[in-house]
C-alpha cells in the first residue's frame, strides 16, 4: 500500500484521488479463524477500506502485561487485510466507547481511588504511554509509508462529547508521532459546535460521525474546516441493544438511501458497523442515561454481515450503492453452512458455594469493597460478613450495588437487588445468635459513554441494616471470581436444587459448524464450550440465543458449562437459525 495525503478536497494515493470507502469490524469481536472470511466479504461489498477500533483492556488486562497473540493479535489482522487489498484505519483510542466494557479502558486504571480519565491526569497518561509504547512497536511496522496498509490514525475518540482538555489531546497526538507514526491523523466528533470545539485539534483532520442528513453535517463540519476532504467517521448503519428492550435494527433502504446521499455529496464513508460480531465473555459495556442499561452479548447491529457473518439485506443495498460509484464489487458471498445439533442434556450439577475454593482466594476487609480495589477485571464477587442478633425488621441497605446482588442469609436466598433498576425492599429479622450474610454481586458491564464512564464494580460504598441512618456493617471476607478457569469444578448428579450453579454438559459433532445456543427455561447467566466465554444470556431478552462460531467447537465431545444464577432447565438446545427478539 501506499500512504495516503490530503491535496485540496481530496484524498491522494498513489498520485491518484481516493474516495475513502471503510467499514468497521473488530478483530476483538470475532474469532481469529473468520477475520479472513469476513475482510474478503467486505471487499467484496465495494469497500476500499478497512476500520477498526483497538480494545486496550484485551491487549493490557493487568498492568505491563501485554498480549498481542490469539484474540488480541491485531497485527495479524492488519496484515490480512492488506493481503486482500484494503488499507486500513486504526482507532487505537485509548478510549473507544463501542459498547464494550468502560469504552476500553483497563479496568485496573480504576485500582487508584484518585484516577481522573480522559484527561491530562499523569497517572492516566503514564498508564497510556506505556501502552502506546506496546502498540505502535507493533503497528508502525505496519503503516504506509514501510509498506504497510495502515493509512491512518484516529487521536482519542468523539473527545468532544466528553471534554475539551487540549493538553490531553496534544500528548496523544505528540505520542502517536513521535512512536514513529507518519500518515494521516484524524479527530472524529459528531458534527456540533461544542463537540468540534472540544474534540478537535486546529492542525489535525476532521471527520464527522452521523447517521443521516449528510448534506448539513457536511455544512457543519465545513464551518471548522473549510477545506479538506468531506468524510463521515462512522456511518451509524444500524444501532445495539440493552437487556430489556426491543431490538430496533434500521432498515436496509433506509440506511442505503442514507449512504448514496452521502456519497453523492463526494464525501468518504466508514460505515459502523459493517460487521458487528459478538461481545464474547464478560466484555459488554452499558449506557447510563439516567438508569443503567448493560448491552446485550450480541453485536449484530443489524448490519450488512450478520453476527454469523452472513450478507444481509442490507449487504445487497450498499453493494449496489458502492457500485454506483464506481466502486469494484465481487459476487455476492453465501451464507456459512449453520447445524441445529439439538437438545443436549445436562448430566451435571456444582453450587457456586461449593465451589469457592475452586474459583477464588478469600480476602479480609473492613469493609465491602470494589472488585477493582482486590485486582479484579470481571466476573462475579461474593461478600460475606457475620453478625450478632437479635434485631428487629430492618431493610437491607446497598450503597450502591454495581450492579446486581442476590442476598442470603444463613444459606437461605432472599431476592435481588439492582443497581437504578427493580429494587425490591429486602427487610431483614434476626433472632437471638450469630448470622451471616452473603451477597453474589454480578458486574454486568462498565459503562462505556458519558459521565458515568468508569464505573467500579461490586460493593461502592457500605452496606446497611435499618431504616434512616441504619448501621455499617463492618469485617467482610470477599471472593474475587473472575470465572477465567472452570478446570477445577467438581461436578455431581443434580439434585434439583435451584441457586447459584454450575451446569455440565456434553455436545458430540461429527463436523463442526456455526450454530446458535438457547437456554429455554433458564434464568439468567453466563455459559462456556470447551472453555471459551460465550458470554451471558438473560430470560428478558431481547436476545434469546448466544451465536457459537466453528471454531470454539471441535469433532467429537465438547464440554458445556452453564453458571445459572436462579433457576435453571434440564437441558438446552442447539439451533441453525438466531433469536435476537
Amino acid at each position: 500500500m501506499q500512504p495516503v495525503s490530503i491535496v485540496g478536497d481530496q484524498f491522494v494515493q498513489g498520485g491518484k484521488p481516493l474516495r475513502i470507502l471503510s467499514g468497521a469490524i473488530h478483530y476483538f469481536r470475532v474469532v481469529p479463524e473468520y477475520w479472513r472470511d469476513r475482510l474478503e466479504k467486505l471487499r467484496a461489498c465495494g469497500f476500499n477500506t478497512l476500520e477498526t477500533y483497538v480494545a486496550w483492556n484485551m491487549h493490557e488486562s493487568r498492568p505491563g502485561e501485554f498480549v498481542f497473540d490469539g484474540r488480541c493479535d491485531l497485527p495479524r489482522y492488519v496484515e490480512i487485510a492488506g493481503e486482500i487489498g484494503l488499507n486500513v484505519i486504526v482507532r487505537p483510542g485509548p478510549y473507544i466507547c463501542s459498547e464494550w466494557d468502560c469504552g476500553g479502558l483497563p479496568a485496573w486504571l480504576l485500582a487508584d481511588a484518585n484516577m481522573r480519565l480522559r484527561c491530562a491526569y499523569k497517572p492516566y497518561l503514564d498508564a497510556v504511554d506505556r501502552f502506546f509504547d506496546a502498540l505502535m512497536e507493533k503497528l508502525v511496522p505496519l503503516q504506509a509509508s514501510k509498506g504497510g496498509p495502515i493509512i491512518a490514525m484516529q487521536i482519542e475518540n468523539e473527545y468532544g462529547s466528553h471534554g475539551n482538555d487540549k493538553v490531553y489531546l496534544r500528548h496523544l497526538r505528540d505520542g502517536l508521532r513521535t512512536r514513529g507514526f507518519e500518515g494521516l491523523l484524524f479527530t472524529s466528533d459528531g458534527a456540533g459546535d461544542w463537540m468540534l470545539a472540544g474534540g478537535t485539534l486546529p492542525d489535525v483532520f476532521k471527520v464527522a460521525n452521523f447517521g443521516s442528513d449528510a448534506v448539513g453535517q457536511f455544512a457543519k463540519l465545513r464551518e471548522w474546516q473549510p477545506t479538506g476532504p468531506l468524510m463521515c467517521g462512522e456511518f451509524w448503519a444500524g444501532w445495539f441493544e440493552h437487556w430489556g428492550e426491543e431490538r430496533h435494527p434500521r432498515g436496509a433502504e433506509d440506511a442505503a438511501r442514507e449512504l448514496d446521499a452521502l456519497l453523492a455529496t463526494g464525501g468518504s464513508v466508514s460505515v459502523y458497523m459493517f460487521h458487528g460480531g459478538t461481545n464474547f465473555g464478560f466484555m459488554n459495556g452499558a449506557n447510563h442515561p439516567g438508569t443503567y442499561q448493560p448491552t446485550v452479548t450480541s453485536y449484530d447491529f443489524g448490519a450488512a454481515l450478520s453476527e454469523a457473518g452472513d450478507p444481509t439485506d442490507m449487504y445487497l443495498a450498499f453493494r449496489e450503492v458502492t457500485a454506483k460509484y464506481g466502486a469494484e464489487v465481487a459476487e455476492v458471498p453465501g451464507a456459512s453452512e449453520k447445524a441445529a445439533y439439538g437438545e443436549v442434556e445436562m448430566t451435571g450439577r456444582v453450587g457456586l458455594f461449593d465451589s469457592l475454593a475452586v474459583l477464588s482466594k478469600p480476602i479480609e476487609r473492613p469493609t465491602p469493597d470494589p472488585m477493582e480495589t482486590v485486582g479484579q477485571n470481571y466476573g462475579f464477587i461474593l461478600y460475606r460478613t457475620k453478625f450478632i442478633g437479635p434485631r428487629e425488621p430492618m431493610p437491607l441497605v446497598l450503597l450502591d450495588v454495581h450492579d446486581r446482588a442476590l442476598v442470603f442469609v444463613d444459606g437461605e436466598y432472599r431476592g435481588v437487588i439492582e443497581r437504578d433498576g427493580a429494587k425490591e425492599e429486602i427487610v431483614l429479622e434476626f433472632a437471638a445468635g450469630e448470622h451471616q450474610l452473603d451477597l453474589l454481586v454480578e458486574n454486568m458491564g462498565r459503562i462505556n459513554y458519558g459521565p458515568h464512564t468508569g464505573d467500579r464494580k461490586g460493593i461502592t460504598e457500605g452496606v446497611r441494616l435499618g431504616y434512616a441512618y441504619g448501621q455499617f456493617l463492618f469485617g467482610w471476607t470477599l471472593w474475587p471470581m473472575e470465572m477465567e478457569d472452570l478446570s477445577g469444578l467438581r461436578f455431581g448428579e443434580i439434585d434439583g436444587r435451584e441457586g447459584p450453579a454450575f451446569y455440565r454438559g456434553e455436545l458430540k459433532v461429527e463436523a463442526a459448524k456455526d450454530t446458535f445456543l438457547a437456554l429455554p427455561g433458564w434464568t439468567k447467566g453466563v455459559v462456556w464450550i470447551n472453555g471459551f466465554n460465550l458470554g451471558r444470556y438473560w430470560e428478558k431478552g431481547p436476545q434469546k440465543t448466544l451465536y457459537v462460531p466453528a471454531p470454539v467447537l471441535k469433532e467429537g465431545v465438547n464440554e458445556i458449562v452453564v453458571f445459572e444464577l436462579h433457576e435453571a432447565a434440564r437441558s438446552i438446545e442447539f439451533r441453525d437459525v438466531p433469536e435476537l427478539g
